[in-house]
């Protein structure tokens, strides 16, 4: 078991550079979006909106951190199967409607903890959720379907998206995640009552319509229909004017089309595709890290567009195509994870550890202190790593870029293209 002492004593210990740090110029970005930043970031923090997030790069100033209070494993089904690592789907058949391990919820709460401790030292405000007894462990039903039980609030990333200043809930895609919004709306309520705009997506009926009762594994195949849209809110990416997804095992085209339509002619959504006959979130495959930055999962590479760059994967060579707006920007890719095979992950992959992380500004970048090729690599890069244990939280299907969602970066919206 992990003390909290011991937690904090892996984390580095220097003193915080100020928020509004921006690297010189480098290959991809240009002077004309380095300059536009820059008068961006040093806009007064009184003439910011609330709410206020345009990407994953400019300086964070307020965030929630999610919890693990309360999470359940959740019942096995078609929409689970498309996704959850075959050996553990034996757990969600016989062990549905109870706690996940009890050393791991202690430890995986005490790293949440520390984790919002470190940001909070970093400068960053943060909030939580409320969560009580019975929010996820309880059984539901609505007309069209029943659940066992709920899921947790442990990744905010996944049900709330935030584009300037609008909160958007997502409809989520599995039964077990349908009222997972609760616990994140007295401070919705709060954000709207000081200013942000409150959009709720469509809910979904999830009736058995939504889901293919013959779906089978493989490349372009889906768990989920286009009978009505679903997407989760870590499906998008955003780089101000331009937002990044993909069709996936949780978000359909119906989805997709929902957010163009609502977005309007302000932004762009651009569609990517990464072979993935698991896909589910697309920010543990392709992460901006600042202006012409980009840091890509050489496991699952994209194949939408033309060749950027070659590079050696498991002994073989491979290929990283982009669309040709991308074209001059800087390709990091990551590295492989350094967990050990027997580490659980119930939900995802072990690039979740090396892949999902969340960048403080256009320098510091939050990674699990365990990961030190990771760690030495973004050195290598020239950002400032912040370490921060999170082995415990993994299992629960994400990191930090999951275990999260950013309400305020100090920044407007402009084009990085």
């Amino acid at each position: 078991m992990l003390s909290r002492a011991a937690l904090v004593l892996r984390t580095r210990a220097t003193a915080a550079p100020t928020l509004a740090a921006v690297p010189r110029r480098t290959k991809g970005t240009l002077s004309r979006r380095n300059k536009a930043s820059l008068a961006a970031i040093d806009c007064d923090d009184d003439e910011l909106p609330v709410v206020n997030s345009h990407n994953e790069f400019d300086p964070l100033e307020e965030v929630i951190v999610g919890r693990v209070d309360d999470a359940t494993i959740p019942p096995y089904d078609i929409a689970g199967k498309s996704v959850w690592p075959e050996k553990y789907h034996e757990m969600f058949k016989t062990k549905a409607g109870q706690p996940f391990p009890a050393d791991l919820m202690k430890n995986a709460a005490i790293e949440l903890d520390n984790f919002a401790a470190i940001l909070e030292a970093e400068g960053v405000k943060v909030r939580r959720p409320e969560v009580t007894k019975g929010d996820f462990s309880n059984s539901f039903e609505t007309p069209d379907f029943k659940s066992q039980c709920g899921l947790y609030c442990a990744m905010p990333r996944d049900v709330l998206m935030v584009v300037g200043n609008e909160i958007i809930e997502a409809p989520m895609a599995w039964r077990s995640r349908y009222f997972e919004y609760r616990p994140y709306r007295k401070l919705i309520k709060e954000y709207f009552h000081e200013g942000a705009k409150w959009t709720t997506a469509p809910k979904p009926q999830m009736s058995d319509e939504l889901y293919d009762q013959d779906y089978v594994e493989g490349i372009d195949q889906y768990s989920t229909t286009e009978f009505e849209p679903t997407f989760d809110a870590a499906e998008f990416t955003r780089i101000g004017k331009d937002i990044f997804t993909q069709r996936s095992q949780v978000t359909n085209e119906f989805g997709i089309e929902w957010m163009r339509r609502h977005l309007g002619d302000d932004y762009n959504i651009h569609v990517l595709d990464f072979k993935d006959k698991n896909a589910m979130h697309i920010d543990g495959t392709f992460v901006p890290i600042g202006p012409g930055k980009l840091l890509v999962n050489p496991k699952r590479p994209c194949v939408t567009g033309k060749k950027q760059m070659s590079y050696l994967y498991d002994g073989e060579s491979r290929d990283y195509c982009l669309p040709d707006m991308f074209k001059g920007w800087d390709i990091f890719v990551a590295q492989t994870p350094e967990l050990p095979a027997s580490h659980p992950l119930f939900f995802t992959s072990p690039w979740t550890a090396s892949c999902n992380v969340v960048m403080l500004d256009h320098e510091r970048v939050v990674v699990e202190a365990h990961e030190t090729k990771t760690i030495e690599q973004f050195e290598a890069w020239g950002f400032k790593p912040v370490k921060v244990p999170f082995r415990n939280f993994l299992p629960f299907g994400g990191s930090f870029h999951c275990a999260t969602v950013d309400i305020r970066r100090r920044g407007a919206l402009e084009s990085y293209f």
